[in-house]
């Protein structure tokens, strides 16, 4: 018999051990088993799926889900109509979303609870959330209400569903979703307050809507906090509490980092350059100082876009060496790591952040 990783955090989830003991045990087996000597430092844990079970599990939900609304002959896509429409459709659009949410949860009880399946629990939030923002717009359509008022609505009663159904099962991934359901109520009210929308720019360019794009970064450093307020509570990543983290941090980066560097990137002088160039850099020292990669990944785009605009035909090479030194960052992110912390003065929480003391580095 062997005690797996899964095992480590129900002992940790069940109060038997701490989690610096659960890391202890986990570091032990990976240096019986010379894994540890393999990767320098504990890597950044993620996963999507354990086997191909589980993706075959989520062809037939996606079937299955299918069917569902063949039979119904109804959903999320009915909902978008004019409030003005019969009666009767909102009321099936209602049962039929709860019928999917409630049906949903027995279905997430054995998926998640009793199997520990990854990739059927992520489509089962999603398929939550889609159930939930049924139940939003019918409940909008019964009162009467215009459609972007019944888009927060649906909002609302998305992320207070999700909230319960994370509470419930603790599935990461339906935390993401939440802060989207969150972030599309405080735009549609954006809209109903006057701003509109005429491409997906508009969200993040301080430059043409600065009320939008002030929502989407306060929104993206509120769930950056959020995510930094769980990373910090399982220093180790042992528990889901960290995983929780890190699916926040998927949605935060792209929220901060966008609105910031769009916004110089569309300025287009030369200072704005300079500017767009030192906002990448502080960004990728934030990601290393926090080991979370999804900051760094926003950036690279713009990084790449910047080389053409300014190098035209001389961006080959230096996109080459983009890519080199983005092969050697990973191949050395836990040393860089080591050297930037130890560099760094004592601040609060830095006790608080992934282990990077690495033997031989100072």
């Amino acid at each position: 018999m062997s005690i797996k990783n899964d095992d480590i955090r129900a002992a940790v989830a069940a109060g038997m051990i701490n989690e610096a003991q659960a890391a202890d045990i986990a570091r032990l087996a990976e240096e019986r088993q010379g894994y540890r000597e393999a990767r320098a430092e504990i890597d950044e844990p993620f996963e999507l799926f354990k086997g191909f079970n589980e993706i075959f599990i989520v062809v037939g939900l996606c079937v299955l889900y299918a069917g569902w609304a063949a039979l119904t002959g109804i959903g999320t896509l009915n909902s978008w109509g004019d409030a003005s429409e019969s009666g009767h459709l909102n009321a099936a659009l209602l049962a039929f979303g709860l019928i999917q949410i409630i049906g949903i949860a027995f279905m997430t009880q054995y998926f998640t609870i009793k199997r520990r399946m990854i990739a059927p629990s992520i489509l089962l939030s999603i398929l939550t959330g889609i159930g939930a923002v049924q139940v939003g717009m019918a409940i909008g359509g019964l009162i009467g209400i215009s459609e972007t008022p019944r888009v927060a609505l649906a909002s609302v009663v998305t992320a207070l569903v999700l909230l319960i159904y994370w509470y419930r099962f603790r599935i990461p991934f339906s935390l993401m979703i939440t802060g989207l359901a969150i972030f599309v109520f405080a735009i549609s009210l954006a809209v109903q307050g006057g701003s509109d929308i005429v491409s997906p720019a508009d969200l993040f360019l301080l430059s043409t809507n600065w009320t939008l794009s002030l929502i989407t970064i306060a929104l993206g450093i509120g769930v950056f906090i959020v995510a930094m307020r769980f990373d910090m509570s399982d220093p180790h990543r042992v528990t889901r509490r960290a995983a929780n983290g890190f699916w926040l941090h998927v949605l935060a980066a792209p929220a901060i980092v966008n609105s910031i560097a769009l916004t110089l990137f569309d300025s287009g002088s030369f200072v704005a350059q300079l500017l767009l160039i030192a906002f990448l850099v502080a960004i990728a020292a934030v990601a290393i100082v926090i080991d979370r990669r999804s900051f760094l990944i926003s950036g690279i785009g713009y990084m790449i876009a910047l080389v053409f605009t300014v190098l035209d035909g001389g961006a080959a090479f230096v996109i080459l060496l983009i890519g080199l030194g983005l092969v050697l960052l990973g191949a050395n992110w836990e040393k860089l790591r080591c050297w930037m912390l130890y560099a760094l003065p004592d601040f609060k929480g830095k006790d608080r952040l992934p282990p990077w003391q690495i033997d031989g580095v100072e």
